[in-house]
């Protein structure tokens, strides 16, 4: 409904004080990125084209699309050089939804809808672009509509969380608030999923691959070296300055980078598949 794919039979939804029903049509769905769980990039297209689509067709020149293009693969570590040209059946599950993702924000949208769009990935590579969507929504400062069964993700995505039963709200509110007061056994059962990825991995971790920032930031916020990655997740997902304290000397700070690239070397060194 919020693209108009389909069209409320009731009610009204608004973007920027205005009806979506009175805005072009066209002009609408340019403005949103849309990220879908099955990827659905153009076979026939090579990443580039599939990358540049939106932007095409808000008429931008050839030289800026492909700037943008470059730029955008290195951010998702994908060498232009060697991804241009492929076509998606060149590519992983993993890389063709980083693809999915980098065509969505190509343009700038201000609106981003994402339908469950990690689902279908191993848990490394979910929880590598999980981090990176989050890294991506505070640079780009759209919206993100996500739509997600699985309550560890909404709680390290969501700025606020919207529970859903048989299409009515259950609840909504902050991750830290409906974690700490679910408003019923519905909502409470959602934690009672699997471990989140990185169940098994500390902070030593970071600390031995150099994965943390030197700071001299004051927080209140201490983890230990025993500290599981998960919980670190969660505080930082609570928007805590996280120190990592051992026997009283401050060894630096962690950041969502800091969790990124720990998960990137754990896909480099085959952690799991990204088939």
């Amino acid at each position: 409904m919020i693209n108009r794919l389909i069209e409320p039979t009731d009610g009204d939804i608004y973007f920027n004080d205005k009806r979506l029903i009175d805005y072009n049509l066209k002009e609408l769905r340019l403005t949103i990125g849309y990220v879908l769980q099955q990827i659905a990039l153009f076979p026939n297209l090579t990443v580039a084209e599939n990358i540049e689509l939106i932007p095409e067709m808000k008429h931008w020149s050839k030289a800026k699309r492909r700037e943008r293009t470059e730029e955008l693969l290195q951010k998702v570590s994908l060498a232009p050089e060697e991804y241009l040209h492929r076509k998606p059946a060149e590519l992983s599950g993993g890389e063709q939804q980083r693809i999915g993702i980098l065509r969505a924000i190509a343009a700038k949208p201000d609106i981003i809808l994402m339908d469950e769009p990690f689902s279908a990935l191993d848990p490394i590579s979910r929880g590598q672009l999980q981090l990176l969507i989050k890294d991506l929504h505070k640079e780009l400062a759209s919206t993100v509509v996500f739509v997600t069964h699985d309550m560890n993700e909404a709680l390290l995505l969501g700025d606020r969380i919207c529970v859903m039963k048989e299409g009515k709200i259950v609840q909504t509110d902050t991750p830290e608030k409906i974690r700490s007061n679910p408003a019923n056994e519905f909502v409470a059962q959602f934690f009672q999923q699997e471990q989140p990825v990185l169940a098994n991995d500390t902070v030593d971790a970071l600390v031995e691959l150099g994965f943390i920032v030197n700071s001299l930031v004051e927080s209140e916020t201490a983890v230990s070296l025993g500290t599981s990655l998960p919980e670190v997740i969660r505080l930082l997902t609570a928007g805590s300055d996280v120190m990592i304290v051992d026997e009283g000397k401050n060894l630096g700070q962690i950041t969502e980078r800091s969790i990124l690239q720990f998960l990137e070397t754990k896909m480099e060194k085959g952690g799991q598949s990204d088939e």
